[in-house]
């Protein structure tokens, strides 16, 4: 089991950057990727970035540009870099580790309580 702590949520104006972390409670090192999703109200959660062990990502098309995901092993967490905000981009932002080995994220039950990204026009 892991448990998932996102933080760096907030209110910004449209053209302006947050920095998402997502902390866990072992180790990342592990070969499951890890990924960014997103749940805008009466929206499905989507995928927007996705980091193999390896560290090859993966980036919804909205985001390709604007957005950067990375992991630090030794500290336990998975950054999302967001730049270039846009209204469309508010959303609950969760992490969560993949449920299997490899470089496609599928999402495991591994998900953490979410952070609120605001964009403001």
């Amino acid at each position: 089991q892991v448990q998932l702590v996102e933080s760096g949520g907030g209110l910004v104006q449209a053209g302006g950057s947050l920095r998402l972390s997502c902390a866990a409670s072992r180790s990342i090192n592990s070969i499951r990727p890890m990924g960014w999703y997103r749940q805008a109200p009466g929206k499905q959660r989507e995928l927007v970035a996705s980091i193999t062990s390896g560290g090859s990502t993966n980036y919804a098309d909205s985001v390709k540009g604007r957005f950067t995901i990375s992991r630090d092993g030794a500290k336990n967490t998975v950054y999302l870099q967001m730049n270039g905000l846009k209204p469309e981009d508010t959303a609950v932002y969760y992490c969560n580790m993949g449920r299997f080995p490899g470089a496609t994220m599928i999402p495991s039950n591994y998900w953490g309580q979410g952070t609120q990204v605001t964009v403001s026009s």
